[in-house]
């Protein structure tokens, strides 16, 4: 039998050739035309379907449908496909212990079978879900989103704290693996708030020198005023450079001025998919990694595609996962819309603004979709005092549905801030939502910003 081990499996060369990174990633894409890298989606998720058929879950997913082998050909078919998200996926779990029936390990010839890289989910919303990777499928998102961090400005001479989770978590061993393997900067995995304490953190941070921090926003900008409070003044004690996040409702702007000025970096993806998207140094959105993803914006009522400009469903097709887990038309649920025009660099990909909120996670309040992500980001631009952390409460008065929007900021609040901030909501959002004005820290035990991968921003007392 011949040696099949991880190397062997991720084949590094095809890796490099296939998913450039860095100069290459330039090189190889700057000035290719939307045609020819249509071509390469068409060919790789030929390859992709191909793997899927062989797969139980696929085969059940769409026979109920009536689909065929055959009856799919090209991308432009993929909305005869229906959707699945990760309900479904914990039904085939549920199923199908414990890993469900949504792998294809057995499809592959005995001596010639990639192992499983297992992680789970957080569990914020529920049970954790298991995440499936082989060593190609594993290596190509690492490497994508070491693209990311690269154009973001990260080198080999970094110090990169993260504060993602770990344990059975995937995001802390993805990008863990991703500095590590393919960017080669200096890695310190710190982990949550309660993985390693926030002073420790500070301790840490200032004792190796960290310049780069990642992980979620909201924490990141919790660990600024925890320097504060230990007596250092972020970015000259601890001078980081360097910011990648997931911002979500905190702003750039608020999140580099926490740090001293540190360049601020958003990026989008899921644990089942990997990075979909991220921002370039031309801050003119998200750019939208299409040579390994096939991303639908759809309308979350009707599945079907939204007008440009418009906000809908992140739908992916992932066209290099063909080892494990093929993924064609995951339904992330998480809400956003396309950036209209060329790309300022000379790239094919397409643009989306980011994650905008979870269509999952919306409220229908008299009519109108809001999105607690987005009316935190309306309130934190809107207020300099606003430390970033809020939660929204939707409630009953009387016979109709209402919402207050509780906002901690630094100093003595006043009514006319009050006021102010809900005038705003009335006008940018078309309805009235109630401001309360919270004293920093006071909403620490509702969002469990410290002990969450992400915070909680939504609290429905109506159920």
């Amino acid at each position: 039998m011949s040696e099949f081990d991880y190397v062997t499996a991720m084949d590094p060369e095809a890796l490099r050739r296939d998913y450039p990174i860095g100069d290459a990633f330039r090189r190889a894409l700057v000035g290719l035309s939307r045609d020819e890298l249509r071509a390469r989606q068409e060919r790789d998720f030929r390859r992709v379907l191909d793997f899927a058929w062989k797969v139980p879950f696929y085969r059940r997913l769409w026979g109920a449908k009536g689909i065929e082998p055959g009856d799919i050909r090209t991308l432009d078919d993929l909305p005869k496909l229906p959707s699945y998200d990760k309900a479904d996926i914990m039904q085939s779990v549920a199923d199908h212990p414990p890993l469900g029936d949504f792998h294809g390990q057995d499809a592959h010839p005995a001596d010639r079978r990639p192992q499983i890289i297992f992680h789970t989910t957080s569990g914020t919303t529920g049970k954790p879900q298991p995440l499936l990777f082989g060593p190609r499928s594993r290596e190509v998102q690492n490497r994508l989103l070491a693209r990311q961090y690269l154009m973001a400005g990260m080198t080999r001479d970094d110090v990169v704290h993260s504060v993602y989770g770990h344990g059975l978590i995937n995001g802390g061993h993805y990008v863990r693996e991703t500095v590590q393997h393919w960017v080669g900067a200096r890695f310190m995995s710190a982990g949550t708030g309660v993985e390693t304490r926030s002073a420790q953190q500070i301790f840490i941070m200032r004792e190796f020198g960290a310049t780069a921090i990642i992980g979620f926003a909201d924490y990141i900008k919790r660990l600024s005023e925890v320097a504060r409070e230990e007596g250092f003044e972020p970015g000259r004690d601890i001078p980081i450079r360097l910011i990648c996040a997931h911002l979500g409702s905190e702003s750039q702007a608020s999140l580099s001025a926490a740090w001293g000025g540190a360049a601020v970096f958003d990026w989008y993806g899921v644990g089942d998919t990997g990075i979909i998207a991220g921002e370039f140094p031309d801050r003119t959105g998200m750019h939208v990694m299409e040579d390994a993803h096939a991303l639908e914006i759809a309308d979350p009522d009707t599945g079907l595609p939204v007008a440009p400009g418009r906000l809908g469903d992140m739908v992916c097709t992932c066209l290099f996962k063909d080892d494990i887990f093929p993924i064609i038309r995951f339904n992330t649920h998480d809400v956003t819309e396309e950036v209209t025009g060329e790309s300022p660099l000379g790239l094919p990909f397409r643009r989306i603004r980011g994650f905008l909120g979870r269509s999952d996670n919306m409220v229908k309040l008299r009519g109108i979709n809001l999105f607690p992500t987005g009316i935190g980001a309306l309130l934190v631009e809107q207020c300099e005092a606003a430390t970033g952390e809020f939660i929204c409460r939707v409630h009953r008065e009387g016979a109709r549905d209402a919402m207050t929007a509780h906002l901690e900021v630094r100093g003595t609040p006043d009514g006319a801030l009050k006021d102010r901030l809900e005038a705003a909501l009335k006008t940018r959002l078309g309805i009235e939502i109630a401001v309360a004005l919270e004293a920093p820290g006071a909403l620490a035990a509702l969002t469990q910003v410290e002990s969450r991968q992400k915070a909680i921003r939504l609290v429905d007392e109506r159920r």
